[in-house]
């Protein structure tokens, strides 16, 4: 009851002077919704990206040209063509970790249906794309081992070539012109979206890796093997079942450098993941700098109260008071001042965030934690901020107090 009554009193004190109350606590308020709503920025960020990785799955191995030495001539990363198909298909037979595997090429070029085109880029896959990429088909099929043996002109669109080429029209076994050369199409993709933001999955169009070699892009080599293990777990053993097979294949010496890196899906994701990690903390310690410039303005105003009312101080000191009850009602008052612009500031920012997400289209997620986190702060800020000017009034002598005009 002695608690309540203090409270009562502190909030009996602040609101003699409303308007001065609530711009002190404004501080509190912007703080604590600047928290929030920074936070659920950084979450939305860190949740878009696991769901992108999940969507093309953690157990995906990418197996890219390395750097390697000819004649004295050092090349970075993916300067030589040291990856063909016939490396894929081993991986394929001789890994036992290894489920599924695609060779890839990949450029740009113009396509043409009817008076209509559109530049995009080409994906020259395997037949077990669509497995391998956790990405299915929406309309159609996708080909098969058969046509990528034949070197079939069959084609599989992006989401962003349907409509941008057919506007509306079924394209299901059309033809379009790739660099003037007819293809068939046999499928569209599930729409993916974009990239970050740098690029549009759906931009893209889908044909038989050796068609592309062939017929497009005039190579025999891959630039990439696209491998999915048979499970998360085997993923690690996947990769090293790769990386001897392939050294053995391309007789590289055991003391030498590989030709060839492999990137772990998991390790890219955690990488992703981690920088979505350090931008919630970079933001939300930038949103705290408001916090800290509040509790300051706390500290401001009870210094300002604690000198207004020294005579208040006084006349409580001589019917009674002691000076820890001095000290528990300013740093009650601090609290309260705090604690109720920590509140007000929770629906600040929950309602920030809201508009973030609605009006610049950004993914916001506002957790219990941070929402705690704010409150606790804010909660603290008042008692850091508060326990001078209370300390101060409780040590005023009360004769002086009671002489004070």
């Amino acid at each position: 009851m002695k608690i309540l009554n203090t409270i009562r009193v502190a909030l009996r004190a602040l609101s003699r002077n409303k308007m001065r109350s609530f711009l002190t606590a404004l501080g509190i308020i912007i703080g604590v919704g600047a928290v929030i709503s920074m936070i659920s920025i950084g979450q939305g960020a860190k949740k878009a990206v696991e769901d992108r990785f999940n969507s093309m799955g953690t157990n995906l191995l990418f197996v890219r040209p390395g750097s390697m030495s000819v004649r004295g001539r050092h090349g970075g990363s993916g300067t030589f063509n040291t990856l063909n198909p016939e490396d894929a298909k081993a991986i394929l037979e001789k890994c036992d970790a290894v489920k599924y595997v695609s060779p890839s090429v990949s450029g740009r070029v113009q396509t043409v249906y009817q008076n209509k085109n559109w530049n995009t880029s080409i994906q020259g896959v395997g037949a077990y794309y669509p497995e391998i990429r956790n990405w299915p088909v929406e309309e159609g099929v996708f080909f098969d081992e058969n046509l990528v043996k034949m070197a079939a002109k069959v084609c599989v669109l992006g989401s962003e070539v349907k409509d941008n080429l057919f506007e509306g029209e079924y394209p299901i076994g059309q033809v379009i012109r790739i660099k003037k050369i007819p293809f068939r199409v046999i499928g569209v993709l599930e729409s993916k979206g974009e990239s970050g933001g740098w690029f549009n999955r759906d931009d893209v169009i889908v044909i038989p890796y050796t068609t592309a070699q062939k017929r497009i892009l005039g190579i025999t080599h891959v630039q990439s093997i696209d491998v999915s293990a048979v499970s998360a777990v085997k993923t690690l053993n996947a990769k090293e079942q790769i990386e001897e097979l392939l050294r053995i294949r391309h007789r590289i010496a055991p003391e030498a450098e590989d030709d060839f890196n492999i990137r772990n899906m998991s390790e890219i994701a955690e990488g992703a993941a981690e920088s979505s990690r350090i931008l919630t903390y970079l933001l939300g310690g930038i949103a705290s700098v408001s916090l800290l410039v509040g509790g300051i303005g706390i500290m401001n105003i009870m210094l300002v109260s604690v000198t207004e009312r020294i005579r208040e101080i006084g006349i409580r000191m001589s019917v009674g008071a002691r000076e820890k009850d001095i000290l528990r009602q300013f740093l009650t008052e601090a609290i309260v001042l705090s604690v109720l612009g920590g509140l007000i500031g929770i629906a600040v920012g929950i309602f920030a965030s809201k508009l973030i997400s609605h009006f610049a289209g950004w993914q916001t997620i506002v957790t219990l934690g941070s929402v705690a986190l704010a409150f606790l702060f804010s909660g603290s800020v008042g008692v850091f901020f508060g326990f001078y000017p209370a300390r101060k009034a409780s040590k005023l002598d009360p004769i002086e107090a009671l002489r004070y005009e």
